[in-house]
């Protein structure tokens, strides 16, 4: 085995790209006025490994109940997604329409209600046009598929407000092996995810077993999606999901280190996809935060600067104002040495231990404005703790979008 056995290859054709044992769909059923595809099925040969991390809020969808007691689990067969309508602030109602779902995949898989996984997101407070929702199943059901294809219908079908689609792809190989990973994503406006509305589906052909999967999910989660925000708002449907279709001996030692390596890279990208696509967005902030008495301390302070309205702003107007970033960390419930605190924007240091240096504002306001991700590099000391932390910028589209759209 060589170094070059560890390193994680991007995929794309003509190499396979969806890893074995999955099959898609994504179709139209009627749930969204504008006729967008609105029902994604993904169905899995034989039993995986699953897990899933989900939303931190205190109203919690009936999908998100219904994972929750589902997962970990070493027996799931598909998950079913429904978009334009969260199924949330439902009720009993909407636990029997959640629970229907399953019913209805599991009579045309074969297979147990308790094996099939939900996701719904959109509209929040209204109930399923169950109806609608049953003729979709079966039409994607019909529809299944194990292409390309097939996938990215099913990548579309999850999406709401978004304004493109979100998905990655990753392989890696180790010793004589390659194993594939596949990953879909949605997510734009209500952002804030503390495991936005945000749903992602990771698939994977290596061999795990159901704790692995839980604890490498659980450590993606960290280093990705709770790592980004767009409006601070976390919704009541947030899930993530990992399945495993792999069979033989499980991943252990350099090769399971391998796996996490490369599920925390995918996972970043599609994090950071979601932020670009914050509504109405022009920039993405990636903040990254040294120097802290600890990762915890670090990413307080990361988020609180990525949350900041005066800082947001500034970085959608290309605006170097670096008041309103330290003054931002300043406040972030975390602690500080404001004589050793040190501010980079887009590579240019710009405030060193306290005190502010000349730069060229014009210069590294052209900069920022034509950067679609604006670095800004904290140090807050001497400490061991650092968290990198990713998010949008505030512009008047998000405030134009958010007063009409219904929510």
């Amino acid at each position: 085995m060589t170094d070059s056995d560890l390193e994680p290859q991007a995929a794309s054709a003509p190499i396979q790209v969806l890893p074995s044992g999955f099959r898609f769909a994504g179709v139209y059923c009627g749930i969204k006025p504008s006729r967008k595809l609105d029902l994604s099925l993904v169905v899995c040969d034989q039993e995986v490994q699953a897990a899933g991390v989900y939303t931190q809020n205190q109203i919690v969808a009936p999908p998100v109940l219904l994972c929750r007691d589902r997962t970990p689990s070493s027996t799931i067969r598909a998950v079913v997604t429904n978009s334009g309508n969260a199924n949330a602030c439902t009720g009993e109602m909407g636990k029997e329409d959640a629970q229907e779902m399953t019913e209805q995949v599991a009579s045309r898989v074969g297979c147990d209600p308790s094996q099939v996984l939900v996701m719904s997101t959109g509209v929040i407070g209204q109930r399923l046009p169950m109806d609608r929702v049953r003729q979709g199943i079966d039409a994607a059901y019909e529809k299944l598929d194990s292409r390309l294809e097939a996938f990215r219908l099913a990548a579309d079908a999850i999406c709401t407000t978004d304004q493109s689609q979100k998905v990655a792809f990753i392989s890696f190989a180790f010793g004589d092996r390659v194993y594939r990973l596949a990953a879909m994503a949605k997510g734009a406006g209500m952002i804030a995810p503390n495991l936005a509305t945000m749903l992602a589906l990771v698939l994977t052909d290596a061999p795990l077993t159901r704790d692995q999967v839980a604890t490498a999910l659980t450590e993606a989660a960290k280093q990705s999606f709770n790592r980004i925000s767009v409006d601070g708002h976390t919704s009541t449907n947030d899930t993530m999901l990992l399945l495993a279709s792999g069979r033989g001996t499980p991943l252990e030692g350099p090769a399971l280190f391998c796996f996490q390596s490369v599920l925390n890279s995918l996972s970043i990208d599609l994090a950071k996809l979601i932020v670009a696509d914050g509504e109405g967005a022009t920039h993405v902030m990636a903040i990254r935060v040294e120097g802290a008495a600890s990762d915890d301390d670090a990413e307080v302070i990361a988020r609180t600067v990525g949350a900041s309205p005066l800082v947001k702003t500034a970085i959608t107007g290309g605006d170097p104002n670096w008041g309103r970033i330290v003054s931002a960390a300043g406040y972030a419930q975390a602690t500080i040495v404001p004589e050793k605190t040190c501010l980079k924007v887009c590579g240019e240091t710009i405030y060193d231990c306290g005190t502010p240096l000349s730069f060229d504002a014009a210069n590294l306001s052209r900069q920022m404005k034509r950067s679609p991700e604006v670095s800004i590099e904290l140090r807050v000391g001497d400490g061991p703790g650092e968290a990198t932390f990713w998010a949008s910028d505030l512009t008047t589209d998000y405030v134009r979008f958010n007063s009409e759209y219904t929510t």
